[in-house]
């Protein structure tokens, strides 16, 4: 199974929303292929960044299916109140040309029950066996998949190719040690939370990431995860120059573990001249006045610091 999709730095897509608090898709299409110019390659949709819970079955499919016909290679984010769904969202993903699926634990019911996980994530795979996918681990979704069941679910299922992780440095450390540093098993890590990107390519062998605030800064972004790898072959400046960067993006990353993590990369989209990133889907989801003066100060400072920090020489070679 070809897992290649998942070796690249990839953005989490948000949905845009019309003044009817529908998708827009036209916007959403824009947005991926302003991602992929600049340099990422996939787009994740629909996740949690994606809204996924706000969205209507049928909103989500024809969100991916219109990315797909654009000629963008998608990952498709695969959350559902139910394993037939779920199913059905994989399927979709494989019939209208999808590159790859991110696989979320089954949501409410028996979450806790490894059983009833291990039986998810069958029916998932096992609807699109075509489809590289990862299991996603995210503390918010009430389960964390173990190097146990991971390894039983690869016996029977060859397109579940690695693992997003979501959890923090613990998380991606448990993940490296038990599960993804094998020299007999090709099975591949991918760091699912901006705050650990040095931490998970540098300390962990991570081989891709799925980005939040790559949506807003995502020349940054790839300039982060170019110096981590060259930081894994020795480099001593690219280690500096990364260590300092993320630094100086901790703030900003920081958001992808909140609560409001849409709310707040949202509105650093609307900071950036992107108005159709204004509305939300529901009408009560709003930041407070405090929160968009905090997070544009913050967006402004990175800004303000990193004009200045990336004149460095050593820097040259890789912003061309």
């Amino acid at each position: 199974m070809d897992s290649t999709i998942f070796t690249c730095c990839m953005p989490a897509l948000m949905t845009p929303c019309k003044e009817d608090r529908t998708p827009d898709y036209d916007a959403l299409v824009k947005q991926g292929k302003e991602m992929i110019d600049a340099g990422m390659g996939a787009v994740v949709y629909c996740g949690s960044m994606g809204d996924w819970p706000l969205l209507t079955d049928a909103e989500r499919m024809k969100g991916v299916e219109l990315l797909v016909e654009a000629g963008l290679p998608v990952v498709a984010g695969l959350g559902a109140m139910n394993t037939k769904m779920a199913a059905a969202h994989a399927a979709h993903a494989q019939k209208v040309g999808a590159k790859g699926l991110m696989i979320i634990p089954r949501q409410l019911s028996r979450t806790s029950v490894a059983a009833a996980q291990k039986a998810h994530f069958e029916a998932v795979l096992s609807a699109a066996p075509d489809l590289p996918g990862v299991i996603y681990n995210s503390p918010y979704y009430g389960f964390a998949t173990k190097a146990d069941l991971f390894f039983e679910l690869r016996k029977t299922h060859p397109n579940l190719v690695g693992f997003k992780e979501f959890g923090g440095v613990a998380a991606l450390s448990y993940a490296a040690e038990n599960m993804t540093s094998s020299d007999s098993d090709d099975a591949l890590l991918m760091v699912g939370v901006d705050t650990a990107v040095f931490h998970g390519y540098v300390n962990c062998g991570a081989q891709g990431a799925i980005t939040g605030i790559g949506n807003i800064l995502p020349k940054e972004v790839l300039l982060m995860i170019a110096l981590c790898q060259d930081a894994v072959k020795g480099n001593t400046e690219a280690r500096r120059l990364a260590l300092e960067l993320e630094a100086s993006l901790a703030v900003l990353s920081k958001f992808d573990e909140m609560p409001d993590l849409v709310l707040s990369f949202k509105y650093m989209m609307v900071l950036r001249g992107k108005a159709e990133y204004t509305l939300n889907f529901n009408e009560t989801d709003v930041l407070s006045e405090s929160q968009k003066g905090y997070i544009a100060k913050q967006l402004k400072l990175f800004d303000d610091w990193y004009a200045n920090w990336s004149k460095q020489p050593s820097l040259a070679p890789y912003l061309g």
